[in-house]
């Protein structure tokens, strides 16, 4: 019986692939390196915080993540990443804890590019990105308040900029611009 070559499986998977631990990147398949714009070589070893538009984002995420990656072992969101060239863009994220009591220790983390579907073209704040995406998860003001640990009133006064930035009149309208772009 042939052993499955997994190395294979990994590289020439549709999605990106990383493997870390305590959130530095300790191996990547092609399609992560082509997705950010930056070589194997520049990704292994470095913090996932070189993928993120800021390092405030980097962090809240992570401590946003490590309760439900402790209770659940995984984790997925949409959120906005950026390349090597410094251009952001919608990403699908989705891990595993290889151990739930210590979440950030090791994981392997997909990552699929949505800027085919879902493009940025507002220039926003790294909370604003974060309302956005949860926004885009139909999550309520009360809901979002709770995820980002703020008050609802903070998550209206983001979602007002949103609407101005966006030119959106209703929530239903901010929604549908910001899914387009």
């Amino acid at each position: 019986m042939d052993v499955p070559d997994y190395r294979l499986a990994f590289e020439m998977a549709p999605v990106g692939l990383v493997i870390s631990r305590n959130r530095t990147m300790v191996d990547c398949n092609r399609q992560v390196c082509e997705m950010f714009g930056a070589s194997r070589e520049v990704l292994i070893g470095q913090s996932f915080r070189i993928l993120y538009p800021s390092a405030d984002e980097y962090e809240r995420l992570g401590k946003h993540m490590e309760p439900i990656l402790n209770a659940r072992g995984h984790y997925a969101d949409n959120r906005i990443m950026k390349r090597a060239s410094g251009e952001v863009f919608w990403c699908h994220v989705s891990g595993r804890a290889l151990n739930r009591e210590a979440p950030h220790e090791s994981g392997i983390w997909s990552f699929e590019d949505l800027s085919s579907q879902r493009s940025v073209k507002a220039e926003l704040t790294g909370r604003e990105r974060e309302v956005a995406a949860r926004l885009l998860d139909g999550l309520t003001s009360k809901e979002i308040g709770r995820a980002l640990d703020i008050s609802h009133r903070t998550v209206e006064i983001y979602r007002a900029r949103l609407m101005r930035k966006y030119a959106a009149s209703t929530a239903a309208d901010l929604v549908q611009k910001l899914m387009a772009g």
